[in-house]
Order: structure tokens, then sequence, then C-alpha cells
């Protein structure tokens, strides 16, 4: 009789000590909020962002169109020269006269789904296989060109070609639809000087052999966070961050105080974006449901929304959110990166950034969420299903990127279980850094309640 007590005992303690467990913030480490530069011009942001000459260097104007040909959409209703290119760049002039066509942010940091253009969801249909993006050989040919023909665009165009040359090489993903905005980071900072940016033909750091992937988060979740990146490191002025992209083509600090002083207007436009509405029916009394089983159980961390809108800006330790741990551990493994960063001019001024690394990653705002698949920080996961659901994830999925579909009941997208990894537009999650494992805590609902929870979050 006394063990069948102790037994019970040990069960109802047992279930006490589970539910405390799932009360108790395990071991989460809350981030402080960062002074930032307000009162910006939203519109003079996004005219920036649009028409800017962030990045200072490109290819010749006559040659992009000859070999990309025009974009007759022109999906931002942009005017001059700018209305013959794709959204993804932008004409600039050069010091000496010439029209050059250079990247701008939205390469990465806006997508077209169902010929609609999103500003400010990241682009997952990005190819950075075989450079892609970057592609080497083609630059070569377009730089022996310009030296016999017109010394003038080469002249112009001499330093995006100098760079790209050096950098391209080393961009390469394994598959499509993950970015390598990490790798770029860090072969930019290991060829300039932190302190003057001045460019130099070999890296001064050692470059690490492999390409980290990440899915691009969208920017209208910036606006309630207290830190930047997957893994919250990215501390203090956020401005100071978002122009890492002018490294690629900067001259020296003097260009880089010039852009600068543009980020509060960039950023009272990013803080202007809201997250795009579900376009599709709710299924009103089981979203309700579904909220109910939020707020008991992802609300601790991922926040709550409504008129009264909470977010705990929270890391989660890796030994409880078991994802990927790639990119955070090449912050401890590659320190050079980190320290370079925090001895740049980003850290100078009465404005300055710093990077903070962690053992874990931010548990991010989910406004939009239904529009922003594939899922995890890199991208592993096609659909919410499968995320609330890892049973269901596939170890090698396809989809179609040249006509992509979106699958907005689940939502995600579309994808074709593979059997066998190989091609490059199969999804690989045994590879490192492309790992789907992890968040597990959607497992253990049931299908009813994930059902749920996931029309809940369509409402987001």
């Amino acid at each position: 009789m006394k063990k069948w007590l102790v037994v019970i005992l040990i069960i109802i303690c047992g279930a006490v000590f589970t539910r405390a467990l799932d009360l108790v913030p395990f071991e989460l480490v809350h981030i402080p909020p960062s002074t930032q530069r307000l009162g910006g011009d939203s519109a003079k942001g996004f005219q920036y962002l649009t028409n800017g000459d962030y990045v200072k260097g490109g290819i010749p104007f006559n040659l992009f169109l000859l070999g990309m040909g025009k974009d007759s959409r022109n999906l931002l209703q942009r005017e001059g020269k700018n209305e013959k290119l794709s959204h993804e760049y932008t004409a600039i002039t050069a010091p000496n006269g010439e029209v050059l066509v250079a990247p701008n942010c939205l390469q990465c940091h806006a997508q077209v789904l169902d010929n609609q253009l999103y500003v400010g969801l990241g682009n997952s249909l990005i190819d950075f296989t075989h450079n892609e993006k970057l592609n080497i050989g083609k630059l070569k040919k377009l730089e022996a060109l310009l030296k016999l023909t017109a010394p003038r665009k080469y002249e112009a165009a001499k330093s995006f070609i100098e760079v790209t040359k050096a950098i391209g090489p080393y961009l390469e993903t394994e598959v499509k639809g993950v970015n390598a905005a990490d790798r770029l980071a860090a072969l930019l900072a290991a060829h300039r000087d932190p302190v003057t940016f001045k460019w130099t033909g070999t890296p001064a750091l050692e470059i690490p052999a492999q390409v980290i992937p990440t899915d691009v988060p969208a920017w209208w979740l910036l606006k309630k966070k207290n830190a930047m990146f997957y893994n919250g490191f990215g501390r203090g002025d956020f401005g100071r961050f978002l122009m890492a992209s002018n490294l690629l083509t900067v001259n020296d600090t003097a260009e880089s105080r010039e852009v600068d002083a543009h980020m509060p207007d960039v950023l009272a436009f990013i803080y202007g974006l809201q997250a795009p509405k579900y376009p599709g029916t709710i299924d009103q009394p089981l979203a309700r449901k579904g909220e109910s089983i939020f707020v008991n159980n992802c609300a601790k961390c991922h926040g709550t929304y409504g008129d009264s809108a909470t977010y705990p800006n929270l890391l989660v330790p890796q030994h409880i959110i078991k994802t990927d741990s790639m990119l955070y551990t090449s912050n401890y493994s590659n320190p050079q990166f980190v320290e370079w960063f925090n001895k740049s001019w980003f850290t100078t001024g009465d404005h300055p950034a710093k990077l903070e690394p962690f053992a874990g990653y931010i548990a991010p705002p989910l406004d939009g969420i239904w529009i922003t698949a594939p899922y995890l920080h890199n991208g592993s996961v096609p659909d919410l299903e499968s995320l609330l659901n890892s049973k269901l994830r596939p170890q090698y999925w396809s989809r179609d990127f040249d006509n992509p579909i979106y699958h907005k009941d689940i939502p995600g997208w579309t994808y074709t279980r593979e059997s066998r990894p190989g091609k490059k537009n199969i999804y690989n999650t045994d590879l490192p850094g492309y790992s789907n494992k992890g968040h597990y805590f959607g497992d253990k609902f049931s299908n009813e309640e994930r059902r749920a929870l996931i029309e809940y979050l369509k409402t987001l």
C-alpha cells in the first residue's frame, strides 16, 4: 500500500514539476534597449533606399541593360533611368559623371509574391549558388571589354569590379533560397581597415571555409527589437548596422559619414512598415482557440499581439532552442570579425554600435509570420505546419524557384519532399549549418491544437 502511495506521489509531484517548468522562463536572457536616433523622415528614407547611392559603385548602365535587359514592371514606380531597372538595383552617378547600376538593399529585403512587391519581406528566392549573384567569369570579361573600349566607364566601375572579384568566389551557398549576408560582412571586414575603411587586396583576417546560411528576417519586426540579428548580438545604434552594405564600395570613412547621416530617415521608413494582413479567410472561432494556446505556451518568448501588444526581447540559450548552432558559434570560433567591428569606425561618435555574442538565438516577434516562410534562422523548414510538428519536417525538399507557389492555408511554400539531395534547388538538412532540428515546442500539441494555433498565427 505504501509503495503505491509513493508511486502516486511521484506522479503528482512530477506533473506539478513539469507544469512549473512550463511557467519558469528557463534561462532566458533579456536584451536591454539601446538608444536610437529618432525623428527621421520616412518618405526621405524610402527615397534613399530605392534611389540613393549608399552603394557607390556598380556596372555601367548601358552594359547592365545589355546583359540583364530592361525590367518593364517598375514595381517601385521610379522615374528616369531607375524606371528601367528591377527594384533590386539603382542607377547612380560616379565621380567622373558615368552612370552605373549598383545593387541596393532590396536585393535581400524585398520579395515579389503573386506579382506584388513586399518591401521589407526577406527575399527567400535569392540564389547565391555557383556565384549567380556575383558571377566572376562574366565580370572578368566585362573588365577586359571596358579597359579596351571604354576607359572612362572602366574607371567609374573599377573599384566595384575589384571588390567583387575578391569576394565573389567565397560567397557560394550550397542551396538556393538562403542568404550569404554574414559571409559577405566577414569578407568585407577582412579586406578593409577597421578605422579608415581603406580597401586592401589581400585579406588581413583569416576567412573560415564554411559559408553559414541565413534566412532574411522581415524589416517590420525591427521596431520591436532591442538588438539586431538572429543571435541578438547587434547592440547600440541600428543605423550603423543598416549601413554595412556601404562597405562594398566605400572609399573612406568620410563617405561613410555621409551615408550615416541618412540612417535616421531610413530607420523611420523601416519602423513605419507594417506586416501585411493575411489575404484569405480566417476561421475566427478556431483562431480564438488558437489564441488561448498561444498565450499560454508561446507568448512568454514571442510576446503578445493586438491592442496591448508586448514583446519581451529574450535570448534563448542553445540547450533550450536546439536549432542549428553554426551561426552563433561562428562568433566564438572566429572572434576576429567581432573584434574587427568592435574596434572599427562603427563604434565611434555619439551613436556607436557594438557586437555582443550570445550562445543561442533571439525569440523573434511573429508579426506577419504567415508570409515569412521558410522558417528557423536558416530557412530549413518550408511551412508552419512542419515548424509546429517536427515529425513532418522534410529531410530534403525542393520548390520551384522559377514559378514559386506560396500555400497560404498552411501557410508556407509549396514544396516537394525529395528522397535524396543533389540539385541546388533541393534543401539538404544534413549539411552543416542547414539543419532543421530544434524549436520542438509545438510537438506537445495535438493536431487539433496545432490547427487552431496556425489559424491564430494568420491573424498576426
